[in-house]
């Protein structure tokens, strides 16, 4: 007869998902509790966890025998769009305590445009898998013709993605394990999603919340946003090849005003040139295929 203390299939669960998720997949059960408790949480004693992890045979990934080291990744570069994407993962604030809806942003480094995303109640490469491969379709991509960076997490890694990946013919870089630096646009974008000025500052009511919300974004970001970066064009228009023309433009205007008042010039006018080459952790270069 089962102790009446004994954790429930749910409960499990729940300490799987803690320890297997982004932010603690690196950590020791002697390190989660503590910060779990830092946060106001409890998923249950080291001695649990580690009873958890051993029964599910899932306690040799998590050793620590020997120091590793993990090179840099290679730099890679874009010259165009749907050369070179990244994405992650990050979470969205439930109702639930200790419960998150959770973003799949997949994104075009050279143009900034969101090309993939989906919120969904859990994190998998099942489910990284259904989004890399619409945006795939959407974006009309040709085998062999993208890299794909990410970090280490799970779902990046998992079979699924990876079998996915080797089906579309999509090369797939990682960065070093808990290295936030080496994939900087994708925590760029998550960084301007959530201080955006209409961001919820109460967690989303529902999913179905949460999914309108970040739609909403993803039009903003892709359509409306001029990205500082890209010189203050929409990553829609530098997706679509229309920046160029704008930029001219604009050139055009700032050399007619400097025309017609020079003593208010003491300079050039502003740089409004077309960045043509954009890249992902540039030492070591690594060349891109055409």
């Amino acid at each position: 007869m089962a102790p009446a203390n004994k954790f429930s299939a749910e409960e499990r669960a729940k300490v799987l998902q803690v320890v297997n998720s982004k932010e603690y997949c690196d950590l020791s059960p002697r390190q989660i509790v503590p910060k779990l408790a830092d946060k106001k949480e409890y998923i249950g004693s080291e001695s649990t966890i580690y009873r958890i992890l051993h029964t599910e045979k899932m306690m040799q990934p998590r050793r620590a025998e020997r120091p590793q080291t993990h090179k840099k990744p290679l730099a890679l570069s874009a010259t165009k769009p749907n050369q070179l994407w990244s994405w992650d993962i990050t979470y969205l604030l439930s109702p639930i305590r200790g419960q998150y809806f959770f973003l799949y942003l997949f994104m075009d480094i050279f143009s900034r445009k969101i090309v993939g995303y989906d919120t969904f109640l859990d994190q998998s490469a099942d489910l990284a898998s259904t989004v890399v491969s619409k945006a795939y379709i959407a974006e009309k991509v040709a085998a062999h013709q993208v890299t794909l960076h990410s970090d280490n997490g799970g779902p990046m890694k998992g079979s699924m993605m990876l079998a996915t990946l080797e089906m579309l013919g999509v090369a797939a870089s990682f960065s070093r394990p808990s290295v936030s630096n080496d994939n900087p646009f994708s925590e760029s974008l998550f960084k301007t999603c959530k201080y955006r000025p209409n961001y919820p500052s109460n967690p989303f009511e529902s999913l179905e919340a949460a999914v309108t919300w970040v739609a909403s974004f993803v039009h903003w970001y892709n359509e409306i946003h001029q990205h500082s970066a890209i010189s203050f064009v929409t990553p829609s228009e530098r997706h679509d090849g229309k920046d160029t023309a704008i930029l001219e433009a604009r050139k055009v205007v700032w050399q007619a005003a400097k025309q017609k008042n020079p003593d208010r010039w003491s300079k050039g006018i502003r740089n409004w040139d077309r960045i043509n080459e954009v890249f992902l952790n540039k030492k070591r270069m690594h060349s891109q295929p055409a």
